[in-house]
């Protein structure tokens, strides 16, 4: 776990759920970890990240800029203090080690102990800002690849790699290569550490790249699988990519969306001539999974 400095602060926002996803990928482009919670009586949703102080600022300001945009709503962004001892202890508590469908255990760099017999272990820093394990998306996406790991695709790509947990989860399970992307620098280079701490640095490439527009992914491809876990409305648009990049009974694992998204996500994809397989609901989030 890296150092953080000592004043670190809690921004939060407070949004309808048809905002959730905008705004928690925001606070994610500034923030070391970023959580949400629902308020039951009012079906308000709190998005909050933990930052150091006056770092990121332009990246926070932006972010919210767009996710403004993107959903036509601006909430206050609401500042609070936080003791960076009490919040590297939250976070080393709330996140123990996870264990996820039949193959894999998720756990934090923190954790000591031995490890959970007849499973995959994936180690990851606590304070990761997304790709843990804990969101629905990335656990729906980790049981969602046990079944498509059957098929044994060889060319594999994981767009939005975030932490780097699919791709290694993948390169883990199949001990096949597996290229990694993303349109963040800083995901790029965790996910990069990552690989090597797991072990993985052989058969994970991890490239800053902006999906399909990338000549790289292009070049890489068709693909068997197509791992993507990012937001509704980018998966949409990439659907013609997806389909156009992948091989004949080829599995794309389609993540990050909210149970009311996943309709017309999917209606994108079959407009293109592929076909659902599975739906995986995780609490509030959705994966698809569809072949073509």
């Amino acid at each position: 776990m890296a150092n953080h400095p000592m004043a670190l602060e809690t921004v939060a926002v407070s949004v309808a759920e048809d905002a959730l996803e905008a705004y928690e990928a925001a606070l994610a482009n500034a923030c070391e970890t970023v959580g949400f919670f629902r308020d039951h009586d009012t079906g308000i949703w709190r998005v909050e990240g933990v930052k150091p102080v006056g770092v990121n600022e332009a990246e926070l300001a932006s972010s919210l800029a767009v996710a403004a945009m993107l959903t036509g709503a601006s909430p206050v962004l609401q500042r609070s203090a936080t003791a960076a001892d009490g919040w590297l202890a939250r976070t080393y508590a709330a996140f123990p080690e996870q264990l996820i469908g039949r193959r894999f255990a998720v756990r934090g760099t923190h954790l000591n102990g031995p490890r959970t017999p007849a499973r995959i272990t994936l180690t990851l820093d606590a304070g990761l800002a997304f790709g843990t394990g804990e969101h629905g998306s990335t656990r729906g996406c980790l049981v969602a690849l046990e079944v498509a790991a059957r098929r044994r695709p060889r060319r594999i790509l994981d767009i939005g790699t975030g932490s780097g947990i699919l791709a290694m989860a993948t390169a883990r399970l199949l001990h096949r290569a597996v290229l990694a992307t993303d349109i963040e620098p800083w995901a790029v280079r965790v996910a990069a550490q990552n690989a090597a701490l797991n072990r993985v640095a052989h058969l994970v490439t991890v490239r800053l790249a902006d999906g399909w527009r990338d000549p790289l992914v292009r070049r890489h491809g068709p693909y068997d699988l197509v791992l993507a876990n990012i937001l509704a409305r980018p998966l949409s648009l990439m659907a013609r990519d997806l389909a156009r990049y992948l091989t004949p009974g080829g599995t794309a694992i389609l993540a990050g969306l909210l149970g009311n998204q996943a309709r017309w996500v999917l209606a994108a994809h079959r407009a293109q001539g592929l076909r659902l397989e599975r739906m995986l609901p995780q609490g509030p989030w959705t994966t698809i999974v569809v072949r073509k």
